[in-house]
């Protein structure tokens, strides 16, 4: 796919909508070659997904021998609307607290107080962190009005065949 066909997925105001949510499955593959996905926070930049996790988190060995990923953000409503990802993590060790970790998780209910606290709690906790950056190279948008998943569209197509034939 051609970055240029990645951006305009990326740009339609669904998947601005669903980039604007809080919670990714990231998919990838672990040291044992098993696959894994997690659900995790995630902020986007406009041109990257950015998650961040502990410097002791047992997936990073996983990324750093095999950095391709693939994430998936959606809704829990019918119709559901998906986007799907897929790109490259670079690993980006940190001092402190990353500000995308702070505002990935600033949509949580929680009163102000709640949040002072909250915020409290991680700076006493991390004394850094890692940034997981994702740049898509591959994008999917299924929000079952203008777009379907592939097999279901293939599904349509030959049953449109069977009827004119």
């Amino acid at each position: 796919m051609q970055p240029t066909e990645v951006t305009e997925i990326l740009n339609q105001p669904v998947s601005q909508e669903l980039l604007a949510r809080d919670l990714t499955r990231l998919a990838y593959i672990a040291t044992d070659g098993t696959p894994r996905s997690i659900p995790i926070a995630f902020a986007w930049n406009g041109t990257e997904i950015v998650l961040c996790t502990s410097k002791n988190a047992l997936k990073l060995p996983s990324l750093r021998k095999n950095p391709v990923v693939a994430l998936t953000i959606d809704t829990e409503v019918h119709p559901p609307k998906i986007l799907l990802v897929r790109g490259r993590a670079e690993l980006d060790v940190v001092d402190g607290i990353p500000d995308e970790y702070l505002q990935m998780n600033g949509s949580y209910e929680m009163t102000p107080e709640q949040r002072v606290e909250w915020e409290a709690e991680v700076r006493s906790l991390y004394d850094g962190m890692v940034r997981i950056v994702v740049t898509p190279t591959w994008a999917k948008l299924i929000d079952f009005e203008t777009t379907l998943p592939t097999a279901v569209e293939e599904l349509i197509r030959q049953r449109a065949e069977r009827q004119h034939a």
